[in-house]
């Protein structure tokens, strides 16, 4: 029986939120052995969105040490060392398969015993696999995913040995797009698929979406819209050959890559802790109904005190900053002190091509489209307004400066009043500067 490891505090998980407590950790002060990240990753926590965003652009690859957290937010980068500096236990390559949150100790795959006093839950999110759905040949070689480095490694070699190849893109999401993009820049042929009306259904309005579509198109892109992939095709090596769609047709492929979202993976605790929304539910400081158990991330259901309702979100930003909160938190009640609550502004961005986009807030109610949104413009600068009661809640922006990322941001904070849509979208881009 493998001996028995005691920590104060002990993180499950080795992403981002992961990488930001360890942060948070040091800068409030931390004693060496106190606290233990275990994480199934062999390397150690890094910043995930660099994986779609550069480091399969074979051309100008982002490559390690380059992305370990926590650079991506213009912090130091932590590399291996930073956590033996630190007093920090790293133990990769470790999968926790039980946790007793009763009797605060967890169990791993070889049989290890950890007990800790205080347990952070940053299990992140695993990605969904056509196989969840029964999808006939599946499991062939050179159908890929993209969540973990080794991911991408994978993809990278693959596109390598194909260079000039057909690839197809399943999936018209953020990995869908960015993925797409990156695989015509490495001069691949590609074709994207999916199911809905639009690209990015969750978010994009049909008005931002025909933009996008356009440019991929321009950049020979092949769009095949409304159908899903129903089986796959091999050859006698195993590998890919071909994607059957369910409305009959099949499409080449020497690569596939699969991106139809992801499930927050929180089965250790499940029975132990109370869930919503697929999360484990938090309060406004993250801890869970569990004493001493905190979840941040993918995982949490928080009180988003901006739209006063419990949300999950699943994004970097989020990642990092509730991070912060709980670490923030637990060292307060340490100490008798409270911090605010976490008040969080939804935030997502994206990087393809030349093409930037940031959107703040939410996406719900009516819509004012604005700007240049002809996919042939040199230089197009479009958005789209949400507003809801008479308030304006969201604004989705392509093409801003560092000044207008900004304003947006603060516009979808502070929820100015709109007195009509017409005017709203005569004025654009600057109703922002009069707020």
């Amino acid at each position: 029986m493998a001996e028995e490891k005691s920590f104060k505090y002990v993180i499950v998980g080795g992403g981002v939120s992961a990488g930001y407590a360890a942060r948070e950790f040091s800068k409030q002060g931390l004693k060496p052995g106190e606290l233990a990240i275990i994480s199934r990753e062999q390397v150690p926590p890094y910043e995930r969105p660099a994986l779609s965003k550069g480091y399969i652009n074979l051309e100008n690859k982002a490559t390690l040490p380059g992305f370990y957290v926590c650079a991506g937010s213009g912090g130091e980068k932590q590399l291996p060392q930073w956590y033996k500096e630190n007093g920090i236990e790293l133990l990769l390559d470790t999968e926790i398969v039980k946790a007793d949150l009763a009797a605060k100790t967890l169990v791993t795959g070889t049989g290890q015993v950890f007990k800790y006093q205080t347990l952070l839950a940053a299990t992140g999110s695993s990605v969904t696999r056509l196989s969840d759905f029964g999808v006939q040949g599946a499991d062939a070689k050179n159908i890929f995913y993209l969540r973990e480095l080794g991911d991408a490694d994978e993809l990278v070699n693959a596109m390598n040995a194909k260079k000039n190849g057909k690839a197809v893109v399943v999936g018209g999401g953020y990995i869908g797009l960015e993925l797409g993009s990156a695989l015509k820049v490495n001069n691949l042929e590609v074709t994207m698929v999916y199911p809905e009306p639009w690209c990015m259904p969750r978010l994009f309005t049909a008005g931002i979406a025909s933009f996008y579509e356009g440019y991929y198109a321009n950049k020979g892109i092949n769009i095949v819209k409304g159908t899903v992939a129903a089986g796959f095709s091999t050859n006698s090596d195993g590998e890919v050959t071909e994607v059957k769609l369910k409305d009959g047709r099949t499409l080449k492929a020497d690569i596939v890559i699969v991106g139809v979202g992801a499930r927050p993976i929180i089965s250790l605790f499940k029975g132990q802790v109370e869930e919503e929304k697929g999360g484990l539910k938090t309060d406004a400081f993250f801890k869970t109904s569990v004493p001493d158990v905190y979840a941040i991330g993918d995982i949490a259901t928080f009180p988003m005190k901006l739209y006063n309702e419990m949300r999950r979100v699943e994004h970097v930003d989020h990642a990092r900053k509730s991070a912060e909160q709980a670490v923030k938190a637990i060292k307060a009640a340490e100490e008798g002190k409270s911090i605010p609550e976490y008040d969080y502004l939804p935030y997502f961005y994206s990087r393809a091509f030349d093409l930037s986009w940031q959107f703040y807030g939410d996406n719900v109610g009516e819509t004012v489209l604005f700007g240049d949104n002809d996919p042939k413009s040199p230089k197009p600068k479009f958005g789209s307004y949400w507003i809801k009661e008479g308030k304006l809640i969201g604004v989705f922006l392509e093409g801003g400066t560092p000044e207008e990322n900004k304003a947006i941001a603060k516009v979808a904070r502070v929820q100015p009043s709109v007195e009509s849509l017409d005017v709203l979208s005569k004025k654009g881009l600057s109703f922002v500067s009069t707020i």
